[in-house]
């Protein structure tokens, strides 16, 4: 009797100890509020000027163009400051008639604004210049904002109206656009009081419950394009008493934007077995059984949160069907939670052991 109970009490170590210990570790952290860029939803007014066409050209990772952001003030005055930009994201560059661009703003140009604590910024831009582009937008930003409600490791984000002047020379063209800035890896580091890792920890090696937390997400967002293991699209980061948190980022290429230019991502050359972005497919690494379920009933109980999430966006679209096709799909994965046949099928039995 003694021996079967001592299996019992192991067993549910095993299933439900490394669960329990991630919720307590998560239940004593303290997280810094962020910088001020971050504390308000409401989208910043933003006008700049450069040249597309010498950002992709001149820029690179070390390479930037000097440029002047105005912006508005909550008082409706304008305030201006000095940056420098740089072009990223290839496949963009290489596909879309703008390149995202990622900001930096020396310590005197920031210090007293709303940028202030901001070193470095990313900036999501429209890839189609029409009405449906800058509705993909909006549904990536949606991506962000769910998974704000998820993990309280995630990247923060402010909407922009950007008035952008393009400069050609002798003549310019003018773009009001739907986009958003995107919170630095260092400053997501340092409002979870964590350390970035920089070096590859594979998937196993990291948070049963947070790394659950994230691929359940993927899977809800349809997004493939991802991995934890070689850190496309995720930072990890690490807190004391945990193991490596992910932080998933760039969502553009996911079911839930459904972007008519995005495509399934092989990552490491490997061929998946869907062939649109909107097919899901669950890519998480295998866990102790009792993390799916831990995982699961958490998302079923903030269902509410997350669904809020999404309502909050539906007067920002500027064609309401593209509103409703990402509220259909987000409910389409509660239905997949909510049916354990289903939820058997697509996650558990998809989950990966390499």
């Amino acid at each position: 009797m003694k021996n079967q109970t001592f299996a019992f009490f192991s067993l549910f170590f095993f299933i439900f100890g490394g669960i329990i210990s991630a919720q307590e570790a998560l239940a004593g952290l303290e997280f810094n509020e962020p910088n001020l860029l971050f504390q308000n939803e409401t989208p910043v007014s933003v006008k700049w000027k450069y040249s597309d066409r010498d950002m992709r050209k001149q820029t690179n990772d070390s390479t930037f163009l000097d440029c002047v952001l105005s912006y508005k003030q909550e008082d409706g005055t304008w305030d201006s400051l000095e940056v420098q930009v740089r072009a990223r994201g290839n496949w963009r560059q290489e596909n879309c008639f703008l390149t995202p661009v990622k900001l930096q703003i020396k310590k005197e140009q920031r210090e007293g604004t709303l940028f202030e604590g901001n070193k470095e910024l990313k900036m999501v831009l429209p890839c189609r210049n029409n009405e449906q582009g800058q509705d993909y937008v909006l549904r990536e930003y949606m991506a962000y904002k769910l998974y704000e409600a998820i993990s309280p490791f995630h990247f923060k984000t402010r909407r922009v109206a950007l008035e952008f002047t393009d400069d050609r020379g002798k003549k310019e063209k003018n773009y009001q656009l739907e986009a958003f800035f995107i919170e630095d890896t260092k400053e997501v580091a340092d409002r979870c009081n964590a350390k970035r890792l920089k070096r590859n920890v594979h998937p196993q090696q990291q948070d049963d419950y947070i790394c659950t937390q994230n691929d359940f997400f993927q899977f809800l967002i349809g997004n493939t394009d991802y991995s934890v293991a070689y850190q496309h699209n995720e930072k990890l980061l690490f807190v004391d008493g945990m193991n490596a948190i992910p932080v998933p980022y760039d969502f553009d290429m996911c079911g839930l934007v459904n972007a008519n230019y995005a495509v399934v991502s092989q990552i490491q050359g490997e061929t998946l077995a869907i062939t649109d972005v909107t097919q899901r497919l669950y890519r998480g690494f295998k866990r102790p059984p009792g993390v799916y379920e831990q995982v699961r009933e958490y998302y079923l109980s903030n269902k509410d949160a997350i669904m809020a999430k999404a309502e909050a966006l539906k007067p920002e679209f500027r064609d309401p069907k593209e509103y409703e096709e990402a509220r259909d799909y987000i409910l389409d994965f509660f239905d997949i939670l909510e049916d354990k046949s289903k939820f058997q099928s697509k996650i558990v039995n998809k989950a990966r052991t390499q």
